[in-house]
C-alpha cells in the first residue's frame, strides 16, 4: 500500500508539473524554449531556497525527472563544488552533476533520430 501511495505522489507533482507548463503554452505567448529556461532557473531558485528538496523526498521522479529537477541538480552540483574546489566549482560543478543526465539524453535522441523520421511542421 505504501508503494502504491509513493506512484500517486509522483504522479500528482509531475502531473501538476505538466499541467503548469501546458497552461503556460496554452494561455500565453511564451515559447517553449522560454519556458523551459524558467523551469529550469524555477528549480535552481526553488533550491537555492530549500524548498526544492522537500520536494524530491515526496515525488522522487516526479519532481526530479522535469525541467526543474534539472535545474535544481545543476544548482546542487555548483554549490558542492564551491564548497570542495573553491571558485572554479560554480563553473564546473554543474556539468559535472548533469553529466549522466545529459549525455544518456543526447545518446537517446541520437538514436532516435537514426530510427525514426522527423518532419518539418
Amino acid at each position: 500500500m505504501e508503494i502504491l501511495i509513493d506512484y500517486c505522489w509522483v504522479f500528482l507533482v509531475g502531473g501538476i508539473l505538466c499541467v503548469i507548463a501546458q497552461i503556460l503554452i496554452d494561455k500565453t505567448k511564451l515559447t517553449p524554449a522560454r519556458i523551459l529556461v524558467i523551469y529550469v532557473t524555477a528549480g535552481v531558485i526553488l533550491g537555492a531556497v530549500g524548498l526544492y528538496k522537500p520536494l524530491i523526498d515526496l515525488a522522487g521522479a516526479g519532481a526530479t525527472v522535469p525541467l526543474t529537477g534539472f535545474g535544481y541538480l545543476i544548482a546542487k552540483g555548483a554549490k558542492e563544488a564551491v564548497l570542495e574546489r573553491g571558485l572554479i566549482g560554480a563553473l564546473t560543478g554543474g556539468f559535472t552533476a548533469a553529466a549522466a543526465g545529459t549525455a544518456a539524453a543526447l545518446c537517446f535522441g541520437y538514436l532516435a533520430a537514426l530510427i525514426f523520421k522527423g518532419h518539418a511542421k
